[in-house]
């Protein structure tokens, strides 16, 4: 009987999702929630940035649906809609950092004053059970913030943080012994729910979407909580360090962004074209093969850490770290040999002005409409759409 209410909820999320993409997509240019091509965004066209927020609202029907929301599941989509809000309102006004961190912090905060759940232990580590005592607040604080922008720069490809997102819940629901739909409910309903964005980002049905920041927020929000509450509750089988493992691609490759950026003497919010995509794109992998195979490399990580799991206690995160170290070694030595190697191609590309309808329509895109007087007065050089999915913005 449980399992069947848990597939009618995830049903519901999943159509109710499909249903908010189609209605939002009409409402995307009058809200401005588009994304437009410019030196960092190489896509065709104005694309609605409308896929994070039919998440959200196929999770809340699910929600609904199954009729059986914690406070701890209630809390999380409260605070998870103000931060979807203010994604979207990123998405169209370019809200300062200050401004974001400040909102997710808050959000944060609200959580743990409200649930009580935070990271409080590290679990039994070299012989000794750290306990994290006042200090587990702000660490809780960092994590959160700290996986939701790490999905959100990882947003830079169709179809990444969505099929990264996937990997991280399976891996999370390989780790439960028993499956208690109570812990994961939220986890189930949010996959549910990215499969129509997937499919439409994808451009396998229907009109592309992006995700946009409300969607990757809304994504690493959720996911950094459940790993959370999942890695702290007494009888848990997924521990404070093996949760590293459930989203080890998008935590190792922020860090190599933001260790080579600090390198240079720039700030580690400013976006550049420096992700793994970026560079497995400019060594010659198109957008869906450089897609496949970095989810391929988050679910050998994810088995990495499965791995560990059953080594003595502290050795999976010696070797999370010794892993990052290495990725992040790699990352710089890469990232430098391109640039010394093409510089024009390191940096940011042209803008493109938008493609004609006739080839979008060839392309099984359907583009909003472009003013006439914006396509001539942009100056830019027309590009092709890259094959097999576009390569666009970069966190």
């Amino acid at each position: 009987m449980q399992y069947s209410r848990v597939a009618l909820a995830c049903l519901a999320a999943a159509c109710a999702s499909a249903l908010a993409i189609a209605i939002l997509y009409r409402f995307a240019r009058a809200w401005g929630l588009v994304d437009h091509p410019d030196a960092r965004k190489q896509h065709v066209g104005d694309i609605p940035l409308v896929g994070g927020l039919a998440a959200l609202v196929g999770v809340m029907a699910g929600v609904l649906l199954d009729g059986d929301a914690q406070l701890f599941v209630r809390t999380l989509l409260g605070t998870a809609a103000v931060l979807a809000l203010v994604g979207a309102l990123d998405d169209r006004y370019n809200v300062s950092v200050r401004t974001r961190l400040l909102v997710e912090a808050a959000a944060v905060l609200t959580m743990i004053a409200v649930t009580g759940v935070h990271i409080h232990t590290l679990g039994h580590l070299f012989g000794y059970e750290f306990e994290l005592g006042v200090f587990g607040i702000p660490l809780t604080v960092v994590a959160v913030i700290g996986l939701l922008n790490a999905f959100n720069m990882m947003d830079g490809i169709d179809g990444l943080a969505g099929s990264l997102a996937l990997v991280s819940i399976g891996a999370m629901l390989v780790y439960q012994d028993a499956l208690q739909w109570p812990r994961v409910i939220v986890l189930v309903l949010l996959a549910a729910a990215l499969l129509p964005y997937l499919v439409a980002n994808l451009g396998l049905v229907g009109r592309k979407v992006f995700l946009g920041d409300a969607g990757s927020m809304l994504v690493g929000y959720m996911l950094a909580w459940s790993l959370i509450r999942l890695s702290q509750e007494p009888s848990h089988e997924l521990s404070a360090i093996d949760t590293l493992w459930c989203v080890a691609l998008p935590v190792l490759d922020t860090l190599a962004v933001m260790v080579r950026r600090l390198r240079e003497g720039k700030s580690p919010f400013k976006p550049d074209r420096g992700h793994i995509h970026h560079i497995m794109l400019r060594a010659g992998l198109g957008p869906r093969a450089t897609l496949a195979a970095l989810v391929a490399l988050a679910v050998a990580l994810a088995l990495t850490g499965m791995l560990t799991h059953s080594l003595a206690p502290g050795s999976n995160l010696l070797a999370f770290a010794a892993l990052a170290d290495i990725y992040i070694t790699l990352m710089w030595r890469i990232w430098r040999k391109q640039q010394q190697a093409s510089p024009a191609e390191a940096a940011p590309a042209a803008l493109p002005s938008p493609a004609p309808t006739s080839e979008l329509l060839g392309a099984g895109i359907a583009p909003f409409p472009t003013p006439l007087s914006e396509r001539m007065g942009t100056g830019y050089e027309r590009k092709k759409k890259p094959p097999g999915g576009a390569a666009r913005s970069s966190k």
